[in-house]
């Protein structure tokens, strides 16, 4: 039997939390049990989650120390509150071999305890950012629906927590097993795509500079304009070391890559809300040529434009209209 343990605390969602309870633990009674004993810890006068709902742990921390394997389903607050009282059981946890995972938040608990420090990680795309800023050692990879870097695996948020029980279950008991748990969940054994074709906007932290926002809010309305490194330091009035630095501190890219993946972002829209052709997008958010908006799209959202435009757009909001070609 595998433990499985999933610290708790006040302020977690229940989604990622029955999320692992429903993919690890449920009896479907045709299908094999997949030993994993799913048990969770935490303080004993119990947890307030979002919502409201009392949530009574089984265990204390000590619990963490002794699993198998521990998913971090959230923390209490990404900005100012990553538990640090789960930091050394999860030290103690990882030293000793434990698998550890997080779902969304969870990731900010792992790189609170150091866990993350040179290594790639994920979380919800809203906290991606943020995750950046607080722990500028780890490498935040927000397009990535599951990420596993070593024995760590970070998922983005709510619905990945499910990508990610099935990756852990496809590793223990093979893609067919995996499959046969997706079927019964109703789910996609794996997503193509990743988590940017979910993506509407990278929030900034509250941290960075406003004349960095201000620049970022002037460049995101002009963006058929001819941008360059040296063009957008002169508008925040930095010089191209700071706003490199800037860029990397606050977005976790660099500064082309960010005006790059705004142009995609304004191209997933019209690709959802508009029957323009592929061809008069690319000219619309300021890609000179057809063919790298298509590499740069893919290279962001992971699909082509045709393939996420026939699973975002919904027919009725052309009214009716058909698709131009070019």
């Amino acid at each position: 039997m595998t433990m499985v343990v999933l610290p708790v605390c006040d302020g977690m969602t229940l989604f990622e939390y029955g999320t692992v309870v429903e993919a690890l633990s449920f009896s479907w009674g045709d299908i094999d049990d997949l030993g994993y004993e799913v048990r969770t810890c935490g303080p004993s006068t119990g947890v307030r989650t979002l919502g409201g709902a009392a949530l009574y742990p089984d265990d204390g921390l000590e619990a963490i120390e002794a699993a198998d394997m521990v998913i971090l389903t959230g923390v209490s607050d990404p900005h100012h509150d990553s538990n640090p009282e789960w930091t050394e059981p999860l030290q103690r946890a990882a030293s000793r071999g434990a698998r550890i995972a997080s779902i969304c938040a969870g990731a900010f608990a792992l790189a609170e305890a150091g866990l993350l420090d040179g290594r790639r990680a994920t979380t919800h795309w809203r906290h991606a950012a943020l995750l950046q800023a607080r722990y500028p050692n780890v490498l935040v990879t927000p397009s990535e629906l599951v990420v596993r870097d070593g024995s760590i695996v970070t998922s983005a948020g709510s619905s990945a927590g499910l990508d990610l029980c099935l990756e852990l279950i496809r590793e223990d008991h093979g893609t067919a097993v995996a499959n046969e748990v997706a079927r019964r969940l109703v789910a996609v054994p794996h997503r193509e795509g990743g988590q940017a074709q979910f993506v509407n906007t990278y929030p900034l932290p509250d941290t960075a500079p406003r004349a960095f926002g201000a620049m970022l809010d002037e460049i995101s309305s002009d963006l058929v304009g001819n941008h360059s490194v040296a063009s957008l330091a002169l508008k925040a009035r930095v010089s191209r070391r700071t706003l490199t630095r800037w860029f990397h501190e606050f977005t976790g890219v660099a500064p082309m890559t960010w005006v790059s993946r705004q142009r995609v972002l304004r191209a997933m829209s019209l690709l959802e809300h508009s029957a323009a052709g592929i061809a008069t997008i690319a000219a619309e958010v300021g890609f000179g040529a057809v063919e790298s908006f298509r590499y740069q799209f893919r290279v962001h959202v992971g699909l082509a434009p045709g393939e996420y435009r026939r699973r975002f757009r919904y027919p009725a909001r052309l009214g009716g209209q058909r698709e131009q070609r070019h």
